[in-house]
């Protein structure tokens, strides 16, 4: 068969078409292929590095003492567990607080091994503040004067302090709850009332349990108003020690000692001499404090004196090279030396227990409970 020029022509137009679209399209490819799904996207290590040691380092920086927002009107501070914060007041040789002291001047040694210091800040802090005053029969003539000098220190408390008010006498006596509310603490002072004896380790040791249980601050300090004549306790000086270590609780003590009563007896120191140890010791173990007015009109510049030094505090933060959680109590000493060679004296509580989150230590005696006042 015979085919026509243009015929062939069309024939050899229509292969070239077939041709080039079978390059175009492989065999077995008409339909495309179905991708296996790729699984999510790893990380690289080094990424992950660099984010483990951003978040260490903010935890260290910026996560010293972490505080959450204000919710239904209370507040919590949540601190690092390995985190020792150590709230330091420095004075100089006349007692008054030293303000310009910088990192390098602090030196800090957990049973006698020197400590690596993460931060010093001398930032005002809120504070759980228990006002505690001896209302035995002693304090009768006293008793005006000292509850002008609380109410002083519940009028100079900030927005986020809080506060409670106890008496002693016989037994430890809880009058109000911790409170922010001024008129409150102020109402409970005025229902103060003088009678019976002196329990004066009984309440410190009442007051310092609920000050550690109750109080939502980190800085937790007792002023204790009492004339130390220590009579009706069931507990020992030892097991008041053990408990302010316990509870890292610091204690201001004013006492209004008898001068008349600074006489030796035939065995010994004078009941006004040995009040003022107890007093002094209580207050230098706790970090805190001891004041002995010989009148009752000093009790305003006092009162002053104790706000102050609870704001002005130097916060000594730093990781221990101890990181065991035994439960043993580690010995702390803070020493500072000034660049102008200044002689200035640190306080300081005297250590801390190293246990666990929630875990007690166990108290070596029987304690009394801080009772609530019916009325």
């Amino acid at each position: 068969m015979r085919f026509s020029p243009s015929f062939r022509a069309l024939s050899v137009i229509a292969l070239s078409l077939l041709i080039a679209l079978s390059g175009l399209i492989p065999a077995g490819a008409q339909q495309p292929k179905t991708q296996p799904p790729q699984p999510p996207r790893q990380e690289p290590p080094k990424q992950e590095a660099k984010e483990k040691e951003k978040a260490k380092r903010d935890r260290r920086q910026g996560a010293v003492a972490e505080e959450q927002q204000p919710v239904s009107g209370e507040e919590t501070v949540r601190v690092d567990v390995d985190l020792v914060q150590l709230d330091v007041t420095v004075v100089d040789q006349n007692n008054t607080p030293v303000f310009d002291l910088r990192k390098d001047d602090f030196q800090v040694f957990e049973d006698r091994i020197k400590q690596s210091i993460e931060t010093v800040s001398r930032e005002e802090v809120p504070i759980s503040m228990g006002l505690v005053i001896d209302t035995s029969g002693s304090m009768r003539s006293k008793l005006q004067t000292v509850s002008d000098a609380a109410r002083s220190l519940i009028k100079q408390m900030k927005n986020e302090d809080e506060a409670f008010v106890a008496q002693f006498k016989a037994e430890p006596e809880l009058v109000q709850d911790f409170t922010r509310d001024k008129r409150e603490l102020e109402d409970a002072i005025d229902q103060l009332y003088t009678s019976g004896g002196t329990a004066l380790l009984d309440a410190i040791i009442a007051t310092a349990d609920y000050s550690h249980e109750k109080g939502r601050q980190r800085r937790k300090a007792l002023i204790v108003i009492t004339d130390g004549l220590e009579k009706n306790s069931s507990v020992k000086e030892k097991e008041v020690m053990e408990a302010m270590k316990e509870d890292e609780v610091q204690v201001y003590l004013v006492g209004f000692i008898d001068e008349e009563d600074d006489q030796k007896s035939l065995f010994g120191k004078s009941p006004a001499k040995k009040a003022k140890e107890l007093l002094s010791r209580l207050a230098e173990d706790s970090g805190g404090r001891a004041f002995f007015p010989k009148d009752v009109s000093e009790m305003p510049e006092i009162a002053r004196q104790i706000a102050r030094d609870l704001r002005t505090q130097y916060v000594i933060s730093y990781y221990p090279t101890n990181a065991e959680k035994d439960g043993r109590f580690r010995a702390v000493r803070v020493v500072v030396e000034s660049r102008d060679k200044r002689k200035l004296i640190p306080r300081t509580r005297q250590g801390y227990y190293a246990r666990k989150s929630g875990q007690p230590v166990p108290a070596e005696a029987e304690r009394k409970t801080l009772s609530k006042n019916p009325e």
